[in-house]
């Protein structure tokens, strides 16, 4: 039996322990114990941080495991390429997660590349004058974290100087991005890599909270674009690719259109996206198997797949504050019976993703737009 190590194991891992237990792999999650939901179902179960590189080198080497992998989870891309490196196992470089996890040394790299991507700083503390080069409206984000945590917009030099702080506070290394706010729509692509080949998947169109936090209230398949935006996305995607030098495995790109049509890439993840895009929606849109590809990528047994096409229309929606008429739709039988959930009855402002309290998941031959 094949034995695949599993970085993570809070809600986001669940649909892949799920999987790789379906193929017969038994598997080994490593995480903190608190929110661990992976614990009950997951073969075996280590308390260790997923940010711990070095015991679980140790644990993985006493196991004799297979693979490694994780998904929707930015911050354990770093030990996952160090493990694999040293037990030569299938992943990425440690080099390229580094450009896939740091945000100031991925905007370098777009820079370097010749990627259009918005005008950024990478800063540890504020100081008015590192920023006579930028003009307001200005977004900010920890340099290291993901889920809309830290991430806002400010329009003049006092919000900037708060929203420093509480970003770098997010920050594992006390740091924060600050870049210039690009209008437009924004849309997230998911790939699927292997020898550094690179094939897109499904492009999602991102609906967000007003300003000045952009939460990710709904996400829908496919994205409705012009056929020409559709392509130039797809040839953007595959030159961030090779840019970060992601060979292996899941890619979740994210993109801004401007209303010129005038396409910026804001960020990469070397794994799929979160918010169930990658763990339910490419399969539900397009029937290829995404969780199956990610660990036959990691166990070294993979096929790049030929051609992908779209089947149907798939989408998820948050609920919150925000988003409060959705819950007649959580009481009755109708489109969203894929999966509904709601965790927290208390209904409140989403600041970051870790403020929403259920969703909805749809299938349908066409999109379902309700907000």
């Amino acid at each position: 039996m094949k034995k695949l190590a599993i970085v993570g194991a809070s809600y986001l891992q669940l649909p892949l322990v799920e999987k790789a237990k379906s193929m017969g792999i038994e598997t080994h999650c490593f995480a903190w114990d608190d929110g661990a939901v992976c614990k009950m179902i997951s073969d075996y179960f280590y308390p260790i941080s997923v940010l711990d590189k070095e015991n679980i080198l140790m644990k993985c080497q006493e196991i004799g495991i297979d693979g490694i992998t994780t998904i929707a989870t930015d911050i354990a891309i770093p030990t996952i390429c160090y493990v694999a490196q040293k037990m030569n196992l299938i992943s990425n470089s440690l080099e390229s997660s580094l450009r896939t996890t740091n945000k100031g040394i991925m905007k370098n790299r777009f820079i370097e590349y010749g990627i259009v991507t918005p005008k950024s700083l990478q800063i540890e503390a504020y100081q008015e004058e590192d920023f006579r080069m930028f003009s307001f409206p200005l977004i900010v984000k920890p340099i290291d974290r993901s889920g809309s945590l830290g991430v806002c917009k400010v329009d003049n030099a006092i919000g900037l100087e708060q929203a420093v702080k509480e970003a770098i506070t997010y920050s594992f290394q006390k740091k924060c991005v600050v870049e210039e706010f690009i209008e437009g729509k924004e849309v997230s692509v998911e790939s699927i890599s292997w020898k550094g080949n690179h094939k897109v998947l499904a492009i999602t169109d991102k609906v967000v909270t007003k300003e000045p936090y952009f939460v990710e209230l709904a996400h829908h398949q496919p994205a409705v674009h012009q056929q020409g935006i559709l392509d130039r996305i797809e040839d953007i995607t595959e030159a961030v690719l090779n840019a970060v030098n992601v060979e292996y495995g899941a890619g979740h790109t994210e993109l801004m259109i401007t209303p010129e049509g005038k396409i910026y890439v804001i960020e990469i993840g070397a794994r799929m996206g979160g918010d169930f895009i990658g763990s339910h929606l490419v399969q539900l849109s397009t029937e290829y198997d995404f969780l199956k590809a990610v660990i036959e990528v990691a166990l070294g047994n993979f096929i790049l797949p030929d051609r992908i096409n779209n089947k149907t229309c798939s989408g998820v929606y948050f609920l919150s504050h925000d988003t409060r008429e959705l819950l007649p739709y959580f009481e009755k039988d109708n489109v969203f019976d894929v999966q509904k959930v709601i965790n927290n009855d208390n209904l409140i402002a989403a600041k970051s993703s870790n403020d929403r309290s259920g969703y909805l998941i749809y299938s349908s031959p066409n999109k379902i737009d309700l907000l």
